[in-house]
């Protein structure tokens, strides 16, 4: 693994739950990404894939644990400090149709990191707005219109110039593709990649496409109801699985029709789940189930397969 630029460890996110409870979205986790790597969180709906992204650039405040960017804690950060941060931490929004403001034209959506963080004199920013639109590929002389005048692959293009406007290291990649017709899909992904070589970024990339985590991702964590259980290289998840739930997850998605590339469901899903505690919380789901399972909670160690695994009995 390259040299780290972002380490997360213990990371905890309560929402609020009905009756005066709360939902534990994310539970312990922790994610080391590389330099110039892309480290993708893979899970169901549900997984905390999202949230746990959210995280990792502060867009959340969480409950318990730390995020250390190049050695710097975030989360001990004061507002000042952590507006210079955030120009080295930026994220791609899942919905281009939500996320540029449709009241104005596009340049100034591109733009706006520059008027929050002071950077570049007005009168230049429509300049070096049209510099980034045509660095992913939309004409400058578009730059007048409106979000309602873009396709959906051509707002996200624009989605990613502005996530490029302060000149990050990290950029947060929350489903980029997965709102997008198909044909339009690879297109991002290359320009993503294209851009990763060509800037030295790094993306932590939440997706549910595994097919296309494969082509893209350099490694690998697998999520199952806020938890990681499963972390390694590409190559590592992919051909070699130890945890059912990956393998579960892989079979999954092996069955989904291509045309129509809905996020896999494992078997199993939406019955028997057991609540939060001593346990591990897949065991009522899995083949390889043991008594131990009920009793304790598998922590994410190497156990002798070649990476971490939170599992009493990977395969």
């Amino acid at each position: 693994m390259t040299e780290p630029i972002l380490e997360a460890t213990g990371l905890v996110k309560r929402f609020p739950g009905a009756n005066g409870s709360s939902v534990l979205a994310v539970d312990d986790v922790d994610l080391v990404v590389g330099e110039a790597e892309t480290h993708a969180l893979v899970g169901e709906s549900g997984s905390g894939k999202t949230t746990t992204g959210r995280l990792l650039v502060r867009l959340l405040e969480p409950d318990a644990g730390s995020t250390r960017f190049r050695g710097q804690e975030l989360y001990s950060l004061g507002p000042g400090e952590m507006r210079r941060a955030r120009r080295h931490l930026q994220m791609i929004f899942q919905d281009p149709y939500s996320s540029l403001d449709p009241r104005q034209p596009v340049w100034r959506s591109v733009s706006e990191p520059w008027d929050v963080h002071r950077v570049h004199r007005p009168e230049n920013r429509r300049a070096r707005a049209e510099e980034l639109l045509a660095k992913v590929g939309v004409d400058p002389a578009l730059a007048g219109r409106l979000p309602a005048r873009f396709s959906g692959g051509q707002r996200q293009r624009i989605g990613i110039a502005r996530a490029l406007a302060l000149e990050p290291s990290l950029i947060v990649c929350d489903e980029p593709v997965s709102s997008l017709d198909l044909s339009v899909q690879a297109q991002i992904l290359n320009l993503l990649l294209d851009l990763q070589a060509e800037l030295g970024l790094s993306y932590v990339l939440v997706a549910h496409d595994l097919a296309m985590v494969r082509h893209v991702a350099t490694r690998v964590s697998v999520m199952h109801r806020g938890r990681v259980v499963e972390t390694g290289t590409r190559d590592q998840i992919f051909d070699h699985p130890e945890h059912p739930y990956t393998e579960a997850l892989l079979a999954a998605a092996v069955a989904i029709d291509p045309l129509d590339p809905a996020e896999p469901a494992v078997p199993g899903a939406e019955e028997g789940e057991v609540p939060y505690g001593d346990a591990c919380l897949y065991r009522d789901r899995c083949p390889r189930a043991g008594d131990v399972c009920a009793a304790e909670r598998p922590e994410l160690i190497e156990r002798g397969q070649g990476h971490p695994v939170a599992c009493f009995f990977p395969d």
